[in-house]
């Protein structure tokens, strides 16, 4: 994923204000999926994702529906702002062990990375 700017953060929190509370914390962690695979995307073909962009939080949090901005006296977007630092802090702290670059090879690799790591344990005996 791209680095994380002003912008983006307060796109995924304009975005995230638009849904339900119980949904919010699947659907940062989805945006942030889908914005790592879209920097890898545009890294390796040298164009942009075709739905999710360029490889930043606020392409991916653009593909959604969004709130108006509102002002920071908004318990509710406070709380949405405040959900998009605990998931980058977490993602960022994932991303920096040594045992989760592994993982995300096989999750945004090639199809034949992919299709191997699906195989369960059993099957490959």
């Amino acid at each position: 994923m791209r680095a994380v700017t002003h912008g983006d953060v307060v796109s995924a929190a304009r975005c995230l204000l638009t849904l339900p509370e119980a949904e919010r914390a699947r659907a940062m962690d989805r945006m942030l999926m889908q914005a790592h695979s879209a920097d890898r995307y545009a890294r390796r073909l040298g164009r942009a994702h075709p739905i999710w962009g360029r490889g930043t939080l606020s392409d991916v949090a653009r593909t959604r529906r969004l709130s108006p901005e509102p002002g920071l006296e908004d318990r509710a977007y406070c709380s949405c702002l405040e959900l998009v630092f605990a998931r980058l802090t977490a993602w960022r702290a994932r991303a920096d062990q040594p045992e989760a670059q592994p993982m995300q090879r096989v999750w945004v690799g090639s199809s034949s990375s992919r299709l191997g790591a699906m195989g369960s344990p059993q099957s490959a005996q």
